[in-house]
């Protein structure tokens, strides 16, 4: 069987597998997981070629982390052998940027990862505090940690996407070295397409998270709290009624689709099961050997048109 494809992260030198471990769920931010059940998935991630696990504090209040520690320590691997992605600022408790409390951060976020370096430290969710803290304090905060030897990379994540270049525009270049976008590129919404040449031009690794729209791009539908208007997830389902008709699996095309672009480095997928952890990276494989199903996306494009690139409102209002 093929392996799973890596590809180069921007300027870091790092080779991320197409498909990352999104390790939220291990925080039982959906639904009960057992410790075995998430030391076994990560085991089996591994096995089967996925090297990039992603999590943050705020994930499950730092259970998260917790539980990916012990399954990054069950691999019994060198440490070479995976890239581990945390995050800072955002916390149970509220959104802290300040630099005392992002360099707090690592030192909890290690322990509780039970490692000695992280290799991508990312800002989480910036669009809730603010940004010119964030290019002032913080992320000067998170080079000092990088020259300590505690992170090797910085990133910076969130859902609007003029985040990313207002950071961008105002930091040394080679400053910020990654960015984590999510919900910008799926099936119903690619709008972060738009912003991958000035990302390249930046020399900054783009990472695209939640190709199934939080939920809405599946058989089951999106969580009761989705924040997507209801004529947004009224098409979603319509799409998904239509796949599942046709004998098709939803969540499995917009994978494929968010795979499909080699410019995007990994797309980070939860998973809290073997059997999850098995459908994404047999779709991510089947992806590389068959390509995608043109005719049935193209289907499915058509159902979401009139609500394509439809978003929501996150953060708060920048001055």
């Amino acid at each position: 069987m093929a392996s799973l494809e890596l590809r180069p992260l921007g300027h870091t030198g790092l080779k991320l597998s197409c498909v990352g471990f999104g390790a939220s769920p291990l925080g039982r931010v959906f639904g009960p997981v057992t410790e075995n059940e998430a030391i076994a998935s990560v085991r089996e991630a591994f096995h089967l070629g996925i090297n990039f696990f992603d999590t943050s504090p705020y994930y499950g209040a730092t259970l998260s982390e917790k539980m990916l520690g012990k399954g990054l320590k069950a691999l019994g691997v060198p440490r070479s052998e995976y890239i581990v992605s945390t995050k800072c600022g955002r916390y149970k408790e509220g959104f802290d940027f300040s630099a005392e409390r992002v360099t707090r951060s690592i030192d909890e976020s290690l322990e509780r990862l039970q490692l000695d370096y992280v290799d991508i430290f990312q800002c989480h969710d910036i669009e809730f505090g603010s940004l010119d803290q964030i290019v002032n304090e913080t992320i000067p905060a998170l080079q000092k940690l990088k020259e300590a030897g505690k992170i090797r990379f910085i990133g910076i994540t969130g859902l609007p996407l003029g985040i990313f270049t207002y950071v961008l525009d105002r930091v040394p270049p080679g400053t910020v070295d990654v960015i984590l976008s999510y919900c910008h590129y799926s099936i119903n919404d690619s709008t972060l397409e738009d912003l991958l040449p000035y990302l390249k031009s930046k020399g900054v690794g783009v990472i695209s998270a939640s190709p199934l729209a939080m939920g809405l791009l599946t058989e089951s539908g999106p969580p009761e709290w989705h924040p997507a208007s209801p004529e947004l997830k009224a098409a979603c389902k319509a799409a998904a009624d239509y796949c599942k008709d046709k004998d098709k699996d939803i969540s499995k095309l917009a994978l494929q689709y968010s795979l499909s672009n080699i410019d995007i480095s990994t797309v980070l997928v939860g998973m809290n099961s073997v059997k999850q952890v098995e459908d994404n990276v047999a779709a991510a494989k089947e992806l590389a050997i068959f390509g995608k199903d043109e005719k049935t996306q193209s289907e499915v494009e058509e159902i979401l048109k009139p609500v394509k690139n439809q978003t929501w409102p996150s953060g708060i209002q920048q001055s």
